[in-house]
């Protein structure tokens, strides 16, 4: 039998809410490896976090609805 803490545990990483997080935690880690490259140092996660927000997000969370929307239909 799982533990309450295991049982809780395992709702949060199997919700949708924290696959969500995950995915746009990868977006933002991308982000900054590129700019970090770039310009040749690493430009830290605060700065990537807030230049991804203001350039990317918008447009990246229509892109992934349509998308999970595209494959959801796909596999009805």
């Amino acid at each position: 039998m799982n533990s309450p803490h295991t049982e809780s545990s395992d709702l949060v990483t199997n919700s949708v809410l924290y696959k969500e997080f995950l995915a746009e935690r990868d977006e933002i880690l991308r982000h900054k490896w590129i700019e970090s490259e770039k310009i040749g140092r690493d430009i830290g996660f605060e700065k990537a976090l807030l230049d991804w927000i203001l350039k990317y997000r918008s447009s990246w969370r229509s892109n992934r609805a349509k998308s999970l929307r595209d494959k959801n239909s796909a596999s009805a």
